[in-house]
């Protein structure tokens, strides 16, 4: 989701919710402690180097049980760090505490904000002697073994 998708659903919500990957939700006195700009400048494992930004959300919760971030003053959140750091519409990386922090990506089902589990992924699989995974055929649209006839490619 990139942050002008995210300010578009938050001006139709009346309330904000994040649910986990394991379905459950973010407790509702949540805080953004956070927005910012990640820059990444890396090489992967073939040598080519690359970067990427996003924005950051920091999620949060502690004791604070009358606090309710309402859409509203999110999108106020959003603008203000739109225009002090110079934001781009980019894709939203979400942190959020649980036995460490963990990343995830952000998705909307049109009620509730998902955070979406996040993989890692060797980016020169080329390189490193990864095969390509091989396509799955269904046994059953294979051709039957008694018209097995040269050139008839099922063999």
């Amino acid at each position: 989701m990139k942050l002008s998708e995210i300010k578009t659903a938050l001006n139709n919500l009346e309330h904000i919710s994040f649910q986990l990957p394991n379905g459950s939700l973010v407790p509702n006195h949540f805080h953004v402690t956070e927005i910012g700009k990640v820059s990444k400048t890396f090489i992967d494992c073939g040598g080519t180097k690359r970067h990427e930004d996003r924005v950051n959300f920091q999620l949060w919760n502690a004791n604070d049980y009358d606090h309710r971030l309402h859409p509203e003053k999110l999108v106020d959140i959003i603008t203000l760090s739109e225009q002090l750091l110079d934001l781009e519409d980019l894709e939203i990386e979400v942190e959020y505490q649980a036995e460490t922090i963990g990343k995830f990506g952000l998705d909307f089902d049109g009620t509730t904000f998902l955070l979406t589990s996040k993989q890692t992924d060797c980016l020169a699989k080329d390189n490193c002697g990864i095969p390509e995974e091989k396509p799955k055929t269904r046994l059953s649209t294979l051709q039957s073994a008694s018209s097995c006839e040269p050139g008839s490619g099922c063999c």
